[in-house]
């Protein structure tokens, strides 16, 4: 392998890995922010923001963990629900925006920095709402659900379908490249994503002492009328 090869192979290695997926988000904030308050996500407005809530409401949790909780809208949902929601991110433009907002707990913490020691306390429920796309920080979090819940307490994870999402490729774990389709032009340099399998999913849960007493699949169906 030549120099300017193995160089390449470096770049591609670094550009598809759980650092770069930080360094996404934090050129991202901005278009972000607006896209949530402008609710210009069509498929959280009309299926997986309802899913996520009605899930946590179920459980009638006191306390609730939001990790990778961006700029915070479910955490202030909960606040507004009565729950006592702390949030943690990695973004620091993230947690400034969530903590102006003077609704519910935010804290600036990286995923690799979370434990109980960095929080000091238990929670009922443990949210991870389309945040655990990374590869070793992942394996690292499923870890550390035990000594951050309460006792009966549970993980709610609402990610991408490893099915539908799977595409051309083959389906099998590895890493893929990320893309903005569908949103503003001022987004930027998308994060890569871990593809993992239905399996791989059931085995972080069962490696890491956890059953899993529910599967919810919501579907997004979109309307289109035809006028001839």
């Amino acid at each position: 392998m030549n120099e300017s090869n193995r160089l390449e192979k470096e770049q591609l290695m670094d550009e598809l890995s759980d650092l770069k997926i930080i360094d996404s988000w934090k050129k991202n904030t901005q278009p972000w922010i607006k896209a949530i308050e402008n609710s210009e996500i069509e498929t959280r407005q009309q299926v997986t923001n309802h899913v996520i809530i009605k899930e946590i409401l179920a459980s009638q949790p006191k306390k609730v963990l939001d990790i990778g909780c961006g700029e915070g809208w479910l955490v202030r949902t909960l606040e507004s629900a009565g729950i006592d929601t702390l949030g943690i991110d990695a973004v620091p433009e993230f947690i400034e925006y969530g903590q102006s907002k003077k609704q519910g707990r935010f804290k600036l913490l990286s995923f690799e920095s979370l434990t109980y020691q960095a929080l000091q306390e238990k929670f009922d429920i443990i949210i991870c709402n389309f945040s655990l796309i990374g590869k070793e920080v992942v394996d690292y979090l499923f870890n550390k659900f035990s000594e951050l819940l309460s006792q009966n307490g549970r993980v709610i994870i609402q990610t991408l379908h490893p099915v539908t999402s799977c595409g051309n490729l083959p389906y099998q774990d590895g890493w893929r490249k990320g893309s903005w389709q569908g949103f503003s032009k001022e987004f930027m340099d998308p994060a890569p994503w871990y593809f993992r399998t239905v399996e791989a999913w059931q085995k972080l849960f069962i490696d890491n002492g956890f059953s899993i007493d529910k599967m919810i699949e919501p579907v997004y169906k979109k309307i289109i009328g035809l006028f001839l």
